[in-house]
């Protein structure tokens, strides 16, 4: 199956492969109601009872050298069902043999939501946005996301899962060799997604590396600190769109510092979420709103 297959599968085949499956049954469902509790219902309660959970400002001043992209946010939007094609892709290529392994992976992506909502449920966070509404991606953004998980990123987090675990997974079918063009499809389509972040303005600069900390924690075996440092490595190498080389450079040492940051805070914490809660603390907002930015670059809160 060639590369170009894995990345523009429909999602719906994928996901009709998963269901036709009775024993992954319990997984997907598992998954698609943590995903539900701990994202959207989560988000919306914490939106409608302001001021019950604390809100800082997740913005890094280097976000300011990034421009605002509207293209990318087809690329933005692939987040999830990217890593349902590539189940698909395994379901399709390995039948029922893929079984244990793309069950297992399922169940993981649901407690990859439930990991970052022990952060969202102490302190949420956003990001200066603009108010844009140019086409009907933005405009579906704008009604369903209140714009108070950004820290730590679940666009970064299902992107580093997605990959690492898709590399793992052929691997241990003894596949990783013969689709060798797919795992670095994979790799480089969550590079890009994670890039696409940052342009369409859903996240800050400090979001990634906040993220693969999380992703560290959550599973150190498939990406360890020097997955981590080939992560950051990886952004931007395909050139940025509209972003100087010498600020590119900046956002990724920015990043992996950041990074470093949180690693070395979390060996001397009690519990993984001390660092993230640290660096949420001091950004704190007085009154709880969501930033804004309107397109004559003022805020609105």
């Amino acid at each position: 199956m060639s590369r170009k297959t894995l990345l523009r599968r429909h999602a719906a085949f994928s996901v009709f492969k998963i269901f036709s499956y009775l024993a992954l049954w319990k997984a997907a469902l598992t998954c698609l109601f943590l995903v539900l509790k701990n994202f959207f219902f989560l988000q919306y309660k914490t939106a409608l009872f302001s001021g019950k959970i604390p809100l800082s400002d997740a913005d890094n001043p280097l976000d300011e050298a990034i421009p605002f992209k509207p293209d990318w946010v087809a690329v933005y939007m692939d987040f999830a069902t990217f890593w349902i094609r590539t189940q698909g892709f395994l379901l399709e290529t390995f039948g029922k043999t893929a079984h244990p392994y793309v069950k297992d992976f399922i169940f993981s992506m649901g407690r990859l939501y439930q990991t970052a909502a022990e952060v969202y449920r102490l302190n949420v966070s956003t990001t200066k946005r603009p108010a844009y509404y140019g086409n009907f991606h933005f405009i579906v953004i704008h009604l369903i996301d209140p714009h108070l998980m950004c820290i730590p990123s679940l666009h970064v987090m299902v992107m580093i899962r997605t990959y690492t675990k898709f590399r793992a997974m052929l691997g241990a079918l003894g596949a990783d060799a013969q689709f060798a063009a797919e795992i670095e499809a994979a790799r480089k389509h969550a590079i890009a997604i994670t890039e696409s972040i940052l342009y369409v303005k859903q996240h800050s600069v400090n979001c990634i590396p906040a993220a693969m900390y999380a992703m560290t924690r959550f599973d150190s075996k498939l990406f360890p600190p020097e997955e981590g440092a080939r992560f950051v490595d990886a952004l931007f190498q395909d050139g940025a769109d509209g972003i100087s080389s010498e600020k590119s450079i900046e956002i990724k040492t920015c990043i992996a510092a950041l990074y470093k940051q949180f690693l070395d805070e979390g060996e001397q914490a009690a519990d993984w979420k001390a660092p993230l809660l640290a660096f949420l603390q001091t950004r704190r907002h007085r009154r709880f709103q969501p930033s804004v930015q309107s397109d004559n670059g003022g805020l609105t809160r």
